[in-house]
């Protein structure tokens, strides 16, 4: 007879799982094309007359080789955001990694990266600054796929543009999303160079870490 309670089972498992790795890589392949591309788009008319960027940086012969390219990578993007998501909140990586998010623990970790004694001897734990970024940039791109979606078809969604201002705010809304998105990937990446542990830790797996799962019990 077997009871209905259960017991916690105890096993170590790499800190970043193969699953998780090649969603990370493939997220960042796509985010790059996509904001390479858009740059590309933006040329052809911009939003801002001062504001050009250089033609090497973006991807794209002309503006509408462009917006091929930022469709490509956008369903790219789409579907593994999808998997990522239902990966992070069914295995519940999201409940143990990123919350919760304290206010008082953001300021404190901000003092101490401004006054350079931020400590990062443990990858596998985020501090409060990097999970408000993590929070932060995955509710980006979710509205960055929302406005992609309403320029690419403003017609079809003319109340949801009307909503969010027209057609131009929806365009300085998108605009301003991908400038959070690259100012997120530059924090990223130089966090990345400072502690070099986490780059092959997102290559090769990284130490291995305890996990439990819950079983029935006999």
């Amino acid at each position: 007879m077997s009871n209905s309670f259960t017991v916690k089972s105890t096993r170590r498992h790499r800190l970043h799982p193969a699953t998780l790795r090649a969603l990370h890589w493939i997220n960042a392949l796509a985010m790059i094309l996509l904001i390479m591309s858009g740059w590309k788009i933006y040329n052809d008319e911009v939003l801002f007359g001062w504001l050009h960027f250089p033609e090497a940086l973006t991807l794209g012969v002309w503006a509408q080789h462009g917006l091929q390219w930022h469709f490509f990578a956008m369903w790219i993007l789409m579907v593994n955001g999808i998997v990522y998501l239902a990966y992070g909140f069914s295995t519940g990586r999201f409940r143990r990694k990123l919350v919760p998010i304290r206010p008082a623990e953001v300021v404190a970790e901000i003092r101490k990266a401004l006054s350079l004694k931020l400590a990062h001897g443990d990858i596998t734990h985020y501090n409060a600054v990097q999970k408000l970024l993590y929070v932060g940039v995955m509710l980006v791109i979710v509205l960055q796929v929302v406005t992609g979606w309403l320029l690419w078809k403003p017609i079809q969604f003319s109340e949801a543009v009307a909503l969010f201002g027209g057609f131009q705010a929806v365009r300085l809304i998108h605009f301003l999303g991908m400038a959070a998105i690259v100012g997120f990937l530059v924090i990223h990446v130089a966090l990345a160079l400072l502690v070099p542990r986490t780059i092959r830790a997102m290559v090769t797996g990284g130490p291995l870490v305890d996990g439990t799962s819950a079983a029935p019990a006999e």
